[in-house]
């Protein structure tokens, strides 16, 4: 079964572009990982919850996300406790 990530970012933001490459990093590992990137700034609800955190990742059926800070140990840790 795929997990389908939300992927809250904006355009010109370079922690979201490191982010993206660590998920990149991660999806080569779990191919059946997908992610949606979102842009925020197409949702004044989305930049309220999210505006000062993004990069976010969050599973699409699951309350808890994951704001920056993270790295790919921290992602997977977040992906297993969705899986479980």
């Amino acid at each position: 079964m795929a997990e389908q990530l939300m992927f809250y970012t904006t355009a010109g933001c370079h922690l979201c572009e490191q982010a993206e490459a660590i998920l990149r990093r991660v999806a080569a590992e779990q191919p059946a990982l997908r992610w949606i990137p979102v842009d925020i700034s197409d949702d004044p609800a989305l930049v309220d919850a999210y505006g000062l955190r993004i990069p976010v990742i969050k599973v699409a059926d699951r309350a808890q996300d994951l704001g920056w800070p993270f790295d790919e140990a921290t992602v997977k840790a977040y992906l297993s406790q969705a899986q479980g």
